[in-house]
């Protein structure tokens, strides 16, 4: 999602060098848009991570199989 932003905004520079001004502020509000919706889902993903997580705990090695 952070390269469709990436594009956009490059887009973006692209259309404002060439002087299409309409173009240009549509692509970079994509960009913006593109770009804050991809952090807030970051976001959520790193507390939906955390909760549903736990303790780790590592279990004992018994030493069996070993030649």
């Amino acid at each position: 999602m952070i390269n469709l932003a990436l594009l956009y905004f490059i887009i973006a520079l692209v259309a404002g060098l060439l002087g299409f001004g309409l173009l240009a502020d549509s692509a970079a509000t994509i960009a913006k848009i593109v770009f804050g919706s991809s952090l807030l889902l970051l976001l959520v993903n790193l507390v939906v991570d955390r909760r549903t997580a736990g303790p780790r705990t590592l279990r004992p090695h018994s030493g069996r199989g070993r030649a």
